[in-house]
């Protein structure tokens, strides 16, 4: 080494390493930028999150919702997870199905989504646990839920497959989850749900919400997030048996369905 030279120790790489990114609606940003996004997204909608699903499905999210519960098969006095269960609509259906002794946790990573949760299920006359976490962490032991759901939180979340590997991870053996996701409509009428979901909904989000660059967002993750054959095979990668699923009004939203064994 030349006495001219730096000593190694204080040399710096000539080029840093790129920040890994990941997909926010068709952007590419840095992993914690999508992260402070969708809580923004969420914080902006919480207060009409509700109105705005009646409005933008014609109130069909509810019979999606019910027909998830009754393919999970839950019985009086199991215990269920609802990841990512915003204001409690799965929760609220499933705590009927498992009580009088049975228990639903409802989790989601939003502050604001989880208080407009908690106070629509006391309304209910309902007192579950509320856990704000994260889908891709969850703060529970292994093997220790009967049946876990996750209702349109799955495309938000960074990481998908470590998502269902930490649903795996606790879920009991034999246990079922469900996954009900916006996916990929029938092809005829996809023209039709383009000019809706682009055109539409961004102006009903303005309109309602006053935020119409948070449904222009919704319709884009729609499109990033994986068809209904490639979620089959990630959940199956993530140790999940017997995967199935339906699509759901001609393909806006899918309902994949497995069992940990």
């Amino acid at each position: 080494m030349s006495k001219h030279d730096p000593p190694s120790a204080e040399r710096m790489p000539e080029h840093a390493a790129p920040e890994p990114t990941t997909d926010f609606g068709y952007e590419r940003v840095p992993l914690a930028e999508k992260v402070r996004r969708v809580t923004g997204v969420f914080d902006s909608v919480a207060s009409r999150y509700d109105l705005m699903n009646d409005l933008m499905s014609g109130g069909m999210h509810r019979l999606w919702k019910r027909f998830l519960v009754h393919l999970s098969g839950v019985r009086p006095g199991q215990c269920v997870l609802d990841v990512a269960g915003g204001t409690g609509d799965l929760t609220r259906l499933f705590a009927r199905r498992v009580a009088p002794e049975g228990q639903v946790v409802l989790t989601d990573i939003n502050a604001s989504m989880l208080a407009q949760g908690r106070d629509r299920l006391t309304d209910a006359g309902l007192l579950p646990p509320v856990v704000q976490c994260d889908a891709q962490r969850l703060p529970f032991r292994s093997r220790c839920f009967d049946c876990v759901s996750m209702g349109f939180g799955l495309r938000n979340v960074t990481h998908k497959e470590l998502a269902l590997r930490e649903i795996a991870r606790v879920l009991r053996p034999g246990g079922c989850v469900l996954v009900l996701e916006f996916s990929r409509v029938w092809s005829p009428l996809k023209p039709l749900y383009d000019i809706y979901s682009f055109q539409v909904l961004p102006r009903l989000g303005k309109l309602v919400v006053g935020d119409e660059a948070s449904y222009r967002y919704l319709a884009e993750s729609i499109r990033m997030h994986p068809p209904q054959g490639e979620l089959k095979a990630m959940m199956e990668a993530a140790g999940f048996e017997r995967v199935e699923y339906w699509n759901l009004t001609a393909g806006v939203v899918a309902l994949h369905r497995g069992y940990r064994l």
